[in-house]
């Protein structure tokens, strides 16, 4: 475990790099061999608009990097976070903790205030006005979200009080499984039903993408199905029945328009046209 530590306090921006690529091609090809649904579109069109976002991703977290070195320095300086008032544990429980915590703060709790905040939800709804939902949809997010995100991210590191290993391994998880969960792949239900006790699944996740409410305000979680468990947000739907998209915007072609997604947060708040039943 220290090793693991040691080795992410000073990973690479190359390995991280190789990171991203690599779980995009990966799950890519994955979708090709054992897709979920079978999309009849240009791949390469559809995740242009997506791929650019990921990348405004990735300039906004390089260029805010130094304020969340900074800050776990800091803390651990201090000694300052929940994790560190905590009696002493061994390593890996520690990180498991840190690990635990920042998936809350942020992912989880990042999610849940997008879903509930209005003018958070039109900056967020970028993500979810994508009609097909594969791998590249995962880092489809505006750049005001990005900072956003950032932001919880950081409030997470100051009040869990995690150390930069920590941090960047949470962040590299974070990223595969975002990568896992939005991919269009086929998991047999059995094995995704099991996963979902412990990890966010690729059908737990797609349920979120469902284009009707209360569908769409569940399973907010990004790696661990636990704080969607025990704060009861999480929700299931037979897979077959997912049908991609938000339905206050429900043009694919405007959705699909990187000149009309770097404007939609700015259009106006649109009631929900309808709440599916839940049966």
């Amino acid at each position: 475990m220290e090793t693991l530590i040691h080795y992410f306090e000073t990973v690479p921006s190359s390995h991280r790099s190789i990171l991203l690529v690599g779980g995009i091609t990966f799950f890519w090809l994955l979708e090709s061999a054992v897709p979920l649904f079978r999309f009849k579109y240009n791949k390469w069109k559809h995740a242009w608009p997506n791929l650019f976002f990921t990348a405004t991703t990735v300039i906004i977290n390089f260029a805010l990097a130094f304020v969340l070195l900074k800050t776990a320095d800091w803390v651990q300086a201090t000694n300052f976070g929940l994790i560190n008032w905590l009696p002493e544990m061994p390593l890996w429980l520690y990180v498991l903790l840190g690990v635990l915590c920042l998936d809350f703060f942020g992912a989880y709790l990042a999610h849940l205030v997008e879903h509930k905040v209005k003018p958070l939800w039109m900056v967020h709804l970028v993500h979810h006005t994508d009609h097909k939902v594969d791998t590249t949809t995962a880092n489809r997010h505006h750049p005001i979200e990005s900072v956003i995100r950032f932001t919880f991210t950081l409030l997470g590191v100051f009040l869990v009080g995690t150390p930069i290993g920590i941090i960047m391994l949470y962040q590299s998880m974070s990223l595969v499984f975002t990568q896992l969960t939005h991919a269009n792949i086929k998991m047999p239900k059995k094995l995704d039903k099991v996963l979902s006790y412990v990890i966010v699944s690729p059908d737990m996740h797609k349920v979120h993408h469902h284009n009707l409410l209360p569908y769409t305000d569940s399973n907010y979680g990004n790696i661990f199905s636990i704080w969607d468990r025990i704060l009861g947000t999480y929700m299931e739907l037979d897979r077959e029945k997912i049908v991609y998209g938000v339905d206050t915007f429900p043009d694919e072609e405007k959705n699909s328009s990187l000149k009309e997604l770097l404007k939609q947060p700015f259009q106006g708040y649109r009631k929900p046209t309808n709440i599916e039943g839940l049966k």
